[in-house]
């Protein structure tokens, strides 16, 4: 049987680096198969050159056997293949229903359309309200619409990059049975992800790629998470978190956070974290973490309670006062909240503090690229090009510039919402390494995330959420994936809760 998609010794570059060299690849109707790799390895770029949105340097596509040449998403959509980004692509202020037929020709009458998004909802079980604002949408709700949005248009072949980055256990899990539905009835998935576990379970095959390269196709059932890691790498990695750091609970606390209210939140939080301390704060998506984070940053004006960074008071400080206390942020969502992305690498890391590679008022671009090429290159970001656009980056380099923007203030307190959401599992370890380093050298970090292992393998203190409200406190043995779910889920507060 001819494959849905063939793509033969398919090549790309961008400036001075090569993102794909040579890359075959076959796609069968009905299949999911996953791309995985480390950051910068291609994956994302070999999916968006099956959907038009990038063009190849070199080789060939074939669709149902025929040569194609897409210069533009729409020419792709018009053979049935489209995507679902990383950043989602909606318009906050429409329904469900006109996101998903936006942009569809001959949609005809709208009582006629409105009952096929509603048919196609209840058909794939997305439990969609087609008349909801998209902005009053949860993050998983919106990744539900993208994928409405691809079936309104007819497609057979759904390019998904990394589709559960933003989500919880629980909405990924769901967000996996919806795909499997996808190709039981005949739809072909390409599933991008760095998350290898569920790539073995949602995965019919997965394509193994490394620094532009296939390094092998194969049946998912033959692999594991080893196997998978070793081929991504080149070699065998030890995966592991460090060692937890025990603070001196006789210092004053880098941060203690007292009573502290907000006009989102239900409820008065309070904890505080030792020097050298990593302290976890765990909850359901919605639950109320990133609310506390912008509270303690000043991002948002606390209605009561207080905040002391080494025994000061700077609740009610503004965020740039924040920051010279030695506070950085590291925000749940790099596009939105953290990057200037038309920017370069290096112009991202000195934004925040232009005074430092200023002369006379105007940017020492060679004091820029020397103040920032340690932590860069500290972080491993590739293409090791200072100068880049951060655009170009790949996901998981995006947020290593991310990080090397606030670690460059070298902060007393980092408080890091999803550090390791979108980047490879190394990398990934990478990370949990530098976190445990910089406690290990006395600063302290507060650890919002939405994976319970790193929440319970990294912290020596855990903060529960639920309902927009705190309902835990755990120490020792008590930090452990059962206890925090019961916590979160359950939204009553223990015994253990400060």
């Amino acid at each position: 049987m001819v494959p849905l998609l063939k793509a033969r010794a398919v090549s790309k570059q961008f400036g001075g680096a090569q993102a794909l060299v040579g890359v075959d690849l076959s796609l069968d109707r009905g299949e999911v198969h996953c791309l995985v790799g480390e950051n910068g390895a291609g994956k994302s770029t070999l999916g968006k050159i099956i959907a038009g949105v990038v063009q190849p340097d070199g080789g060939s596509v074939e669709v149902d056997g025929k040569h194609v040449d897409y210069r533009a998403p729409r020419d792709a959509l018009r053979d049935g293949i489209t995507i679902v980004e990383q950043e989602l692509s909606l318009v906050p202020a429409m329904t469900v229903a006109e996101n998903v037929l936006l942009g569809i020709r001959g949609r005809g009458r709208a009582g006629s359309a409105r009952r096929l998004v509603e048919r196609l909802s209840s058909e794939f079980s997305l439990d969609l309200d087609v008349g909801e604002e998209v902005g009053r949408l949860p993050v998983a709700e919106q990744q539900k619409v993208e994928i409405l949005r691809a079936l309104a248009r007819g497609s057979r072949l759904v390019v998904m990059d990394e589709p559960t980055a933003r989500l919880a256990g629980g909405e990924a899990a769901n967000l996996r049975k919806i795909i499997r539905r996808l190709a039981e009835s005949g739809t072909t998935v390409v599933y991008v992800s760095h998350f290898l576990d569920e790539v073995l379970e949602v995965g019919d095959n997965v394509t193994v790629l490394r620094n532009g390269r296939v390094v092998r196709s194969s049946p998912a059932r033959h692999e594991t998470e080893e196997s998978l890691v070793t081929a991504m790498l080149g070699r065998e990695a030890v995966l592991g978190f460090p060692e937890k750091v025990c603070p001196d609970p006789s210092a004053i606390p880098v941060l203690e956070v007292e009573d502290l209210r907000g006009r989102k939140l239900d409820g008065a939080v309070g904890f505080a974290i030792q020097p050298g301390q990593i302290v976890g704060l765990a909850g359901l998506v919605g639950s109320g973490r990133t609310e506390v984070a912008r509270l303690i940053f000043g991002a948002d004006r606390p209605t009561g309670g207080r905040v002391r960074i080494d025994g000061e008071d700077i609740r009610g400080a503004s965020t740039s006062e924040v920051i010279s206390k030695g506070v950085s942020y590291l925000p749940e969502s790099r596009k939105d909240l953290g990057l200037f992305m038309r920017m370069s690498s290096q112009e991202n890391v000195t934004l925040s503090a232009l005074g430092r590679v200023c002369r006379l008022g105007l940017v020492d671009r060679r004091r820029e690229r020397r103040e920032t090429s340690d932590v860069l290159e500290r972080l491993a970001v590739h293409p090791p090009h200072p100068r880049a656009r951060v655009e170009t980056l790949s996901g998981g380099n995006q947020q290593k510039v991310l990080f090397a923007k606030w670690l460059w203030h070298s902060p007393r307190l980092l408080i890091a919402d999803e550090p390791t959401r979108g980047v490879d599992v190394a990398a990934k370890f990478g990370i949990y390494e530098l976190l445990a380093e910089l406690a290990a050298g006395g600063m302290g970090v507060l650890l919002i995330s939405s994976e319970l292992d790193e929440i319970v393998g990294l912290s020596s203190r855990v903060v529960v959420m639920a309902r927009r409200r705190q309902v835990a406190v755990l120490e020792g043995d008590d930090i452990c994936e059962d206890r925090i779910l019961r916590c979160a889920f359950g939204g009553g507060v223990t015994k253990a809760a400060a």
